[in-house]
């Protein structure tokens, strides 16, 4: 995933780059134009509409883009439950990890994934029918979350740092869940338009 974070910032700089070997001379201002259609100048006289560049994504916006119901109890599970129950939960509604409640009341108490069962559960030959999701969850002081107004840039960031896939939206009570699939689309969606704008400039698109 660090190689990740790299070629998203480096991407724009590659644009720009690409953009200087197209116009060159009495063109120049249109390498300019392109730079404030892509965000990498800063253009108040510019009428073209901008993307609006990683850096300004935020996780809320990802959540909206993954369709149907964002949050509700197929997001999480009860510390009290039972390994299987969770595991089961987790193939039923197709995710990789459930935020996991503390019993009888609606704050995170940690987060389990499939890592952590094929880990603690699996490899160590214990049964997933006695063991309880407190005896193999990330606990709460070690859980990485974000808020809704998170960047996304920084949440893929703290995946990178942390080695994680799966981030919970926190906002005083749980809103959402994002993973590192939810990011790179963002990314490849930003980058993927932005392309498509400098495509549609040099053809003449934009006037």
């Amino acid at each position: 995933m660090q190689g990740l974070v790299r070629a998203v910032r480096s991407c724009q700089e590659t644009l720009k780059a690409a953009t200087l070997l197209h116009f060159h001379g009495g063109e120049s201002s249109k390498a300019v134009k392109i730079y404030s259609l892509l965000g990498l100048v800063n253009s108040s006289r510019s009428r073209a509409v901008q993307l609006k560049g990683l850096e300004n994504v935020s996780v809320a916006e990802v959540l909206m883009t993954k369709g149907g119901e964002k949050t509700g109890s197929w997001l999480w599970c009860r510390a009290d439950d039972a390994v299987i129950d969770a595991v089961k939960h987790m193939a039923e509604n197709n995710i990789g990890s459930l935020v996991v409640l503390s019993p009888g009341d609606e704050h995170p108490a940690g987060i389990i994934t499939e890592r952590d069962y094929t880990r603690k559960i699996i490899a160590q030959g214990r049964s997933p029918m006695y063991t309880k999701v407190a005896e193999i969850m990330t606990d709460k002081d070690k859980l990485i979350t974000v808020t809704s107004d998170t960047n996304i840039l920084q949440a893929m960031q703290l995946m990178t740092e942390n080695r994680i896939r799966h981030v919970p939206v926190i906002d005083g009570r749980i809103v959402g869940m994002i993973s590192i699939v939810d990011v790179v689309r963002a990314v490849v969606e930003q980058q993927s338009g932005e392309l498509k704008q400098l495509n549609e400039f040099i053809r003449g698109d934009y006037y």
